[in-house]
């Protein structure tokens, strides 16, 4: 369990309307994936955790409930492998039986994080090593260093065995790998100090242009040869430059991982689909999914942990990238660690905001309360004791109810014809360690920004692809660039070369300042692109009054007090500040090539974002969803809308004409009743 901190399509560009975009394409499905257009709803088990006789009873209940799906073997390696080489499958292929005669399909989990503590005792260079240089204990969970060879081998030969040992069972129509990870720790022993230097040797070929990359000129920091590299300090002092390499180092750690497992399945389950539940956003170390998930990913997966709906949704598309399949929740929320549960109804309320969001698979946080362990109290769908709870039923209804919609369009599969923009080294370069004035500078997280630009579009009922500039064909009506402060050749190239052919990018304050080194740019900002957005910026301050800015006849405020003073070199200005000394423009268009490129001279913050997005929707070609009060989202579903009240108070919905709701069988006159955590389908 966590908790929410937080293939390219082929599109037509039409001069400055954007992309043509077909309303319900059909959508690429994994080749021989039985069940690609149903919905499933189950739960995440741990048999090891339960007797011969409680299995039974368990997997009785999950029928009953309507259950299709579970996910097991994550978190249990030790359960396979008692000791090195000792594989044991008996217990579980006893499980699978009674899941395949139960009708229950599964996903099966390659637990290769957390390591066994036999890993650990006979392999230490697989123990996590402190900054300061101290050996640390693998007492809690993914406490392994994911770059030792003796790990990774092990790890390769325990998934070989588990997906040979199951390759043509009936029950398993999917595979996951390693269990959240990007949620471990950056190891700083001996070794991975070389393999460090090995990995920048790659990457940079001489020690000069490795000095030149990490600017050491500076506080007399030249590097005379590749082994007077130390591991940068995660926790500081440590230089921006420096320390975006380290992530990006152990972000290629998880990355490789992850495809040495790929590399298996496709060896003995090739007919099956990856669908793991990843953490690339974790705040020990993450990684970079989207420049890589292609590699290892058929349906993005995740933990879904609510915060707002906003941030969770985000979360959710990012996992999804671009990838033309659903995504899967391979744990949902069902309690946390704070409380018995959630408030009644809000679990079903928040299976169908996941199901409008693309969502496919939902799988309670977890089938059995924990009695012990690190998640200890954590309750489940049954009780300490056994005992069906009030979640039980809830989730017996969304069963019942999700087994219905599968016939009726479900799950969505609608093409975004909008696309934001985001960057690990952005969020990676944007927070360097305390000490660093770059931190001082961008003082309004990155992620919270990318949240902020897309909350206009979720509260307009607009559908939204996260993309990485680096590997996308761009191809879509409107493009946002919020905050990407990282501004390498790839992502202006990939910008520059969407808004030559026709399209409209709006790019907000922070954007495009610092190289794909970390260094400030030494030509006019934005870097890279000034001359795509006609503009020159290199001024910024903050004030008292956060800025306010003329649009459209009429004043637009801000809500947070940073702004730019930009420069138009052939720019037009559309919006200009009004209580700032410069009255400089606030939001510039230029024009370049059949395109235009939109600078907003803020942060990205929906106040002010939301006015320039919502005036670009007509011209652009892109249409708004379902008009909805605050709190409540809605999609078009096949001749059908789905709405979802994420409030704990009742709404009222206007609607055209007399509509009756599929789900509770009533009819509707101008008006859609909502209590709290509803939702209801309407003909």
């Amino acid at each position: 369990m966590r908790k929410a901190s937080r293939l390219g399509f082929v599109w037509v560009l039409l001069g400055l309307t954007g992309a043509a975009v077909s309303a319900e394409p059909p959508v690429a499905r994994h080749p021989g994936w039985p069940g690609a257009d149903r919905l499933f709803v189950g739960t995440c088990y741990q048999p090891v955790d339960r007797s011969p006789e409680e299995i039974r009873r368990d997997v009785a209940l999950m029928r009953a409930a309507g259950f299709t799906l579970v996910r097991m073997g994550d978190l249990s390696w030790d359960s396979f492998e008692p000791s090195e080489g000792n594989f044991q499958f008996a217990r579980f292929d006893d499980v699978l039986e009674q899941m395949s005669k139960a009708g229950i399909k599964v996903i099966l989990d390659i637990g290769g994080l957390p390591a066994p503590t036999w890993l650990h005792h006979n392999y230490p260079s697989a123990n996590v090593v402190n900054q300061n240089g101290a050996m640390l204990q693998p007492a809690r969970r993914y406490m392994e260093d994911i770059s030792d060879p003796a790990y990774r081998e092990r790890v390769k030969r325990f998934a070989d065995a588990l997906t040979g040992h199951y390759a043509r069972h009936p029950a398993v129509i999917a595979v996951g790998y390693d269990n959240e990870i990007g949620d471990g720790y950056m190891s700083y022993s001996a070794a991975d100090r070389l393999r460090f230097i090995e990995w920048l040797k790659a990457k940079y070929g001489t020690v000069e242009a490795l000095n030149k990359a990490w600017a050491t000129q500076r506080w007399s920091r030249r590097l005379g040869s590749f082994d007077e590299v130390q591991l940068p300090n995660s926790d500081g002092p440590s230089p921006p430059e420096r320390y975006l390499d380290l992530r990006r180092f152990w972000s290629d750690q998880s990355i490789g991982a992850l495809r040495d497992l790929d590399a298996i399945r496709q060896k003995n389950m090739p007919e099956l689909p990856a669908a793991s539940n990843l953490w690339d956003t974790a705040p020990h170390m993450g990684f970079d999914y989207l420049s890589s998930y292609q590699d290892y990913a058929s349906y993005g997966a995740m933990g879904f942990y609510p915060g707002s709906a906003v941030d969770t949704t985000l979360l959710s598309l990012l996992v999804r990238g671009e990838l033309p399949t659903p995504i899967w929740f391979n744990e949902f929320i069902t309690a946390g660690s704070d409380r018995y549960g959630p408030p009644k109804g809000s679990i079903r309320m928040w299976a169908y905001e996941a199901l409008l969001h693309y969502g496919q698979a939902f799988l309670a946080w977890t089938f059995n309360t924990h009695r012990g362990g690190e998640e200890q109290a954590l309750f489940g769908v049954l009780d300490h004791d056994g005992t069906p709870s009030w979640k039980y039923r809830e989730w017996q209804r969304i069963a019942r109810e999700f087994s219905q919609l599968e016939k009726l369009g479900f799950p969505r599969d609608r093409r975004p014809e909008v696309a934001i923009a985001y960057s690990f080294d952005s969020a990676i370069a944007s927070r360097p360690p305390s000490g660093n004035t770059a931190r001082d500078y961008f003082s309004t997280p990155y992620y919270d920004q990318v949240s902020r630009a897309y909350q206009p579009l979720f509260e307009d009922n607009i559908d939204v692809a996260l993309l990485n500039l680096t590997n996308s064909t761009v191809q879509y009506k409107l493009l946002v660039v919020p905050a990407l402060y990282v501004m390498d050749e790839r992502s202006a190239a990939a910008i520059r070369r969407y808004v030559a052919g026709g399209g409209t990018v709006v790019m907000t304050a922070f954007s495009a300042k610092v190289d794909e080194h970390s260094q400030w740019f030494d030509t006019p900002l934005p870097g890279r692109l000034s001359d795509v957005f006609g503009i020159r910026t290199s001024e910024f301050y903050r004030q008292s009054a956060p800025p306010e800015m003329s649009f459209e006849d009429r004043i637009v405020k801000g809500s947070i007090d940073f702004y730019e003073v930009l420069e138009p070199r052939g720019a037009r200005t559309l919006a200009t500040f009004t209580n700032t000394p410069e009255r400089s423009p606030a939001v510039t268009v230029n024009q370049y090539g059949k395109g235009r490129a939109i600078y907003v001279a803020v942060p990205a913050q929906p106040s002010i974002l939301g006015p320039v997005l919502r005036s670009l929707y007509a011209s652009v070609g892109v249409e708004r969803g379902p008009a909805t009060p605050a709190g409540v989202n809605a999609r078009a579903v096949a001749g059908r809308t789905l709405y979802v009240n994420t409030t704990d108070k009742p709404v009222d919905v206007s609607i055209a004409g007399s509509r009756e709701g599929v789900l509770t069988g009533k009819r509707y006159a101008g008006v859609l009743h909502l209590e709290p955590y509803d939702v209801d389908l309407l003909q």
